[in-house]
C-alpha cells in the first residue's frame, strides 16, 4: 500500500514538453531518498490543461503542479513526498488560495466542465487493464451481455439521444438499429473511426491515450446489439502512443477473456484488430474509411447502399467515432435518462473540444450541449491573450465555418451550429483575434483541403483547387467583385455536386466568412488593403521618424538589408527590397515600425 501517488502526464502534449524525462528522474530521486515502497509514479493520459505541460499530480493531497522542469525534481521529492511540504512555487497558481491548494475542480478550466468520454483521461494507468476495471470498467459489458437483450441495448442508446460526435450528428442508437434490421443474421463489422484528421483537433487521440479499454468495451457492446464478431479500430499511424496503448489493451483484454471467445460465458464471441492509416483526410469519410481497410486506396464510395446496410467487405456494418464510443459504457451503467438529462432538447450529453488558437489555456475540455461560445472562450479558455479583441472561432475544421463576435452567446450544439453557417465537426475550436486575417483563414483551410481531396470526383478534385487560386489573388490584391460573385457560386456548385462529405463541406470556410466578414474580402479587393494587417502582398512597412531613435537594431535584424540609416538618426525602410518578414517590428524596442 503506498501513501502517495504520483501521476505524471503520458499524453502527446506532455510528452512533446519533457514527461517522460520527468517521469524517470521521479523514479529515480524516490528510489535515492528511500521511497520507492511509500511512493508509485503512473504514467496516465491527458489532464486537459495542455498548455501547461509537463504536468503532475500528487494524491492525497492532488497537488497539481505544472510546467514542471527536470530541475524542480529533486526539491518536490525531498520537500513534499519527503516531508509533506507543498512546493507552493511550482504549483499551478489558479489553485493557490491564501487558505491553502484548492482543488483543480474549483478552478476556472475545470468547474463548468463535465467529464464523461474524459472521465479516466488523466486519472488512470490506460496500459494497466485492471486500473479500468477498478473505475466500473468493462462492468456495462458484463450487464448487456447477462441482463439485456440486443434490443435493450438500442433502445437505451436510442433513448438516452446520443448522436455521433464524428461531425455528422446521426443518431447512433438509429444507426445501430438499422445494421441490426435490415440485414439478418451473416457477417457484420464493428468499425470505429480513429482517424482524426482535422488541423487543431486531438479529442480521440487523447481518449485513445488515456483510456482505450474504454472503446474497446463499447465496441463489444456495439458488436452484441448488432450481432457482429468482429471489430477494426482505424487509426492513423501518426499516434504512436496511441497505436501502442490499444495494442497493449487489446492483448490485455483478450488475456481476461472480455475480448475474444465466449465473453463472460455467455457464448457471445467478439474480437477487435487495428489497421493503420497512412494520415488521408478523406480516410475519415466512412466509406473511405472501409475501403482502406480492406487495403484499397482510401477513396468515397456513392451511397446508397449505406454502410449499415453494404459496409465493410460489402458486409452490414457501423461505423462511430472514439468519442461516440466513449460515452457509451456510462450510458448504460447509469441509464438513457442520466445521459438524456444533459444538454439541449436536440443534442443530448457533452461534447469534448479541443481549444486551441489564440486562448490562454489550451486543452481538451468536455462541456455540456448548450454551453455558450462565451463560456468556453472567456470562463474556460481564460480569454485572448494580451489584451486583444475576440474575433471569431473556427469550429468543424476544415468542413465547418467561423462564428464570428456576433454570435458570441449562441449555444453550442448541433442545430445552432448549423444555423450560423458552421457546424460542431469532430470537435476542434480554434479561437482567432483582432489580428487574424478570415481571407488568410478561408485560403488556409482550402490550401488543406486541395491537398487532401482523394480526386475522385470533379467538383472537389478541380473546384476546390479553384476556390484556392481565387482567394490567392484575393489575397494578392488582384481580384474584382466580380470574382467575390464568382468565388461564392462555385462554392455551391461544389457542394452540391461533390460525391463526399470532404467536398461537400468544403466551401464552408469561405461560405462562412463571406457571410460574417464580407468587409475585409471588399478592403483586399477594393482598397487593396488587408485590415488585419496578414496578406504581404497588401502590407508595406514605414517607420516613424518622430519615434526612431536610430538605434539600428531594425537594420542588423533585416534579412534583406532594406532598412538604412546613420546611428541616432531616423531610419528609412526600402519597400522595394523589404519582404515583410516582420523582424524590424518585433526587435523595435520604440514602436517605431508599422504596418499599413
Amino acid at each position: 500500500m503506498y501513501r502517495s501517488h504520483v501521476l505524471v502526464c503520458g499524453g502527446t502534449g506532455c510528452t512533446s514538453s519533457g514527461s517522460l524525462e520527468i517521469f524517470d528522474l521521479l523514479k529515480k530521486e524516490i528510489a535515492k531518498n528511500g521511497l520507492a515502497d511509500e511512493v508509485s509514479v503512473v504514467q496516465t493520459g491527458c489532464h486537459g490543461l495542455c498548455a501547461l505541460g509537463p504536468i503532475m499530480i500528487v494524491y492525497p493531497e492532488a497537488t497539481f503542479y505544472s510546467m514542471v522542469k527536470p530541475e524542480y525534481i529533486p526539491e518536490i521529492v525531498s520537500e513534499h513526498l519527503l516531508k509533506g511540504r507543498i512546493v507552493t512555487k511550482y504549483v499551478y497558481q489558479d489553485t493557490v488560495t491564501n487558505e491553502g491548494i484548492k482543488p483543480l475542480i474549483d478552478t476556472d478550466f475545470y468547474k463548468k466542465q463535465h467529464r464523461i468520454a474524459l472521465r479516466n483521461c488523466g486519472v488512470i494507468n490506460p496500459e494497466n487493464i485492471e486500473e479500468y476495471i477498478g473505475t466500473r470498467g468493462y462492468e456495462a459489458l458484463g450487464k448487456v451481455l447477462t441482463e439485456m437483450t440486443p434490443d435493450d441495448v438500442i433502445k437505451c442508446i436510442l433513448d438516452s439521444g446520443l448522436r455521433g460526435r464524428g461531425g455528422g450528428g446521426f443518431p447512433t442508437g438509429r444507426k445501430w438499429q438499422l445494421a441490426k434490421d435490415l440485414v439478418k443474421g451473416g457477417q457484420k463489422y464493428v468499425c470505429c473511426n480513429a482517424d482524426e484528421g482535422d488541423p487543431g483537433a486531438f479529442m480521440d487521440r487523447s481518449v485513445l491515450e488515456g483510456d482505450p479499454h474504454v472503446v474497446l468495451e463499447a465496441m463489444a457492446i456495439a458488436g452484441y446489439a448488432i450481432g457482429a464478431n468482429q471489430g477494426y479500430i482505424y487509426v492513423r499511424a501518426e499516434y504512436p502512443i496511441a497505436v501502442d496503448r490499444l495494442n497493449i489493451a487489446i492483448k490485455q483484454a483478450r488475456e481476461y477473456g472480455l475480448l475474444g471467445k465466449n465473453i463472460f460465458d455467455t457464448g457471445f464471441d467478439f474480437d477487435i484488430d487495428l489497421r493503420l492509416g497512412a494520415g488521408a483526410f478523406v480516410c475519415g469519410e466512412e466509406t473511405a474509411l472501409m475501403t482502406s481497410i480492406e487495403g484499397n486506396r482510401g477513396e468515397p464510395r456513392p451511397r446508397p447502399p449505406f454502410p449499415a446496410e453494404k459496409g465493410l467487405f460489402e458486409k452490414p456494418t457501423i461505423l462511430n467515432n472514439v468519442e461516440t464510443y466513449a460515452n457509451i459504457p456510462q450510458i448504460i451503467l447509469n441509464g438513457a435518462d442520466w445521459f438524456a438529462s444533459m444538454g439541449t432538447e436536440k443534442s443530448k450529453g457533452t461534447k469534448v473540444f479541443a481549444l486551441g488558437g489564440k486562448i490562454k489555456n489550451t486543452g481538451l475540455v468536455e462541456i455540456p450541449m448548450g454551453t455558450t461560445l462565451r463560456e468556453v472562450v472567456e470562463d474556460i479558455g481564460g480569454g485572448i491573450p494580451n489584451g486583444k479583441k475576440f474575433k471569431a472561432a473556427q469550429t468543424g475544421g476544415p468542413s465547418g465555418g467561423c462564428i464570428p463576435a456576433e454570435h458570441f452567446d449562441v449555444p453550442i450544439d448541433y442545430d445552432n451550429l448549423i444555423a450560423i453557417g458552421s457546424m460542431m465537426g469532430s470537435g476542434g475550436l480554434i479561437v482567432m483575434d483582432e489580428d487574424n486575417c478570415m481571407v488568410d483563414i478561408a485560403k488556409f483551410f482550402l490550401e488543406f483541403t486541395v491537398d487532401e481531396s482523394c480526386g475522385k470526383c470533379t467538383p472537389c478534385r478541380i473546384g476546390t483547387k479553384r476556390l484556392y487560386e481565387m482567394l490567392d489573388k484575393i489575397t494578392k490584391g488582384q481580384a474584382t467583385l466580380e470574382d467575390l460573385d464568382k468565388l461564392e457560386e462555385l462554392c455551391y456548385y461544389i457542394k452540391d455536386n461533390s460525391l463526399c462529405g470532404l467536398g461537400q463541406t468544403a466551401p464552408n470556410p469561405v461560405l462562412s466568412t463571406l457571410r460574417y466578414f464580407k468587409d475585409e474580402y471588399i478592403a483586399h479587393v477594393v482598397e487593396k488593403r488587408c485590415p488585419a494587417g496578414v496578406c504581404k502582398d497588401l502590407l508595406s512597412f514605414v517607420i516613424d521618424p518622430d519615434k526612431c531613435k536610430g538605434c539600428t537594431l531594425c537594420a542588423r535584424q533585416c534579412p534583406a538589408s532594406a532598412i538604412s540609416g546613420t546611428v541616432k538618426e531616423p531610419h528609412v525602410i526600402n519597400t522595394d527590397k523589404c519582404v515583410k518578414c516582420g523582424a524590424c517590428i518585433e526587435k523595435c524596442k520604440f514602436g517605431a515600425i508599422s504596418k499599413k
